[in-house]
């Protein structure tokens, strides 16, 4: 799927694919496969920051991961933010194959000026990684969503897993720590799933029903696996 155009308005609502799962269509997917590498590289980057990395024992405790690289926050008098990313749950056998998402939000007030920042989520319950299989998710919403603890915040850790379904951070301008993204609305890219899974793929398919992943699109996976077992 080619670059998302992102304006100053709330992304349009992609919905999810049928419940049936087809192979990989024969179409062009350099664009998630960027995805994945840059969503690698980045959680990478994240975990070798000296006393400002996601503590281990947080990262261990989730079911589900999501980075959405670069996403765009704009604002000229209304403010909006818009990006991709991809997630990956645990399974029985391991971190499960990537599945796409698009991340948008609005915001109101006085502003101006735009910036590029990134995001990770962790989904901390089974109930948290279920609503990745609806069509779209509203943080604090139909889930709760903190700012996540980071570097040696660990010992925060146990009240916030209690309060919150997700923890979610940020990194903009190399700076990292934990994020408040209220009201942000994650939705399953539809577009890119087909392009690498074929027409049928869904949410739960990918991320639940045993489905492999095209070798190129596996690096995020590999990457959350060697800083956390996937395998329940």
């Amino acid at each position: 799927m080619k670059k998302l155009y992102i304006s100053l308005s709330l992304c349009a609502v992609m919905g999810m694919g049928s419940t049936s799962f087809a192979q990989p269509a024969a179409k062009d997917t350099h664009d998630e496969i960027e995805q994945t590498t840059k969503a690698a590289t980045i959680f990478r980057e994240i975990m070798g920051a000296p006393d400002k990395a996601i503590p281990r024992r947080i990262l261990d405790d989730a079911d589900c991961i999501a980075v959405f690289p670069q996403v765009i926050k704009a604002a000229f008098g209304i403010g909006g933010r818009g990006g991709r990313g991809l997630v990956v749950c645990r399974t029985s056998t391991g971190w499960s194959a990537p599945a796409f998402l698009n991340v948008g939000g609005a915001s109101f007030g006085l502003q101006i000026g735009a910036e590029s920042t990134d995001y990770v989520m962790l989904f901390m319950t089974p109930e948290s990684a279920r609503s990745l299989l609806e069509s779209n998710i509203k943080l604090g919403g139909s889930v709760s969503v903190a700012a996540g603890p980071v570097g040696r915040e660990a010992e925060a850790a146990t009240d916030l897993k209690l309060n919150a379904q997700i923890l979610s951070y940020s990194r903009s301008k190399g700076l990292f720590a934990g994020a408040a993204l209220e009201g942000a609305v994650i939705e399953t890219a539809k577009g890119d799933m087909t392009d690498v899974y074929g027409a049928n793929a869904t949410a739960k398919s990918v991320l639940f029903g045993g489905a492999t992943a095209p070798q190129e699109v596996t690096a995020f996976s590999k990457t959350i696996e060697g800083y956390t077992p996937g395998k329940r």
